[in-house]
């Protein structure tokens, strides 16, 4: 059985819409086109384009008309909760995981997910010495990895890090009170 939250969150309502890189195709400037697997949604190459740094915008008045349309119809994604719910399933089973999934359950915000070098990740995001359960485990993953997946997940008093192994392997849960006055 799956708790809903009071506030009506859910997986399901908190599907985002699906996102798209930009581009424009070359000789044909002014017109921004949503780029999918095999060329823009429209029809076009992906060799005859130039890619963008930035999402394709449905709503700007430079987008082409029927990419607009196709991104609109896509199917929504999940929201990040949902995803990192899916990839801290694997983790080793225990309470500090069981809170966990049931935060992101409730919504609980996931404030960062990045990936990088272990230990740039581990100084800037992690804070190992103030995690209180788990925090071993995580740690010496951070050490034996050159780069990792981390996410940070705030919920009320509590602060959890995930590590997601690069080579897929089980994620590790650890959490730590939040400072709730930064």
């Amino acid at each position: 059985m799956i708790d809903v939250p009071p506030d009506g969150w859910s997986f399901a309502t908190a599907r985002e819409p699906a996102r798209f890189s930009a581009c424009e195709v070359n000789g044909a400037p002014g017109v921004e086109h949503a780029v999918g697997a095999r060329g823009t949604l429209c029809g076009k190459s992906a060799r005859h384009t130039t890619r963008y740094l930035h999402l394709f915008d449905r709503g700007a008045v430079h987008s082409c008309l029927r990419c607009r349309e196709k991104a609109e119809a896509a199917p929504t994604e999940p929201s990040g909760q949902e995803r990192l719910h899916d990839r801290v399933q694997a983790a080793a089973q225990g309470r500090v995981r069981d809170d966990l999934l049931a935060a992101l359950r409730k919504g609980a915000r996931v404030a960062v997910w990045i990936n990088g070098p272990s230990a740039a990740l581990a100084r800037r995001y992690a804070k190992l010495d103030e995690l209180t359960d788990g925090a071993g485990p995580v740690a010496d993953a951070l050490d034996a990895a050159a780069a990792i997946g981390l996410a940070r997940v705030e919920d009320g008093p509590w602060r959890f890090i995930v590590v997601l192994p690069e080579d897929g392997g089980c994620p590790l849960v650890a959490r730590g009170p939040r400072d709730l006055h930064s």
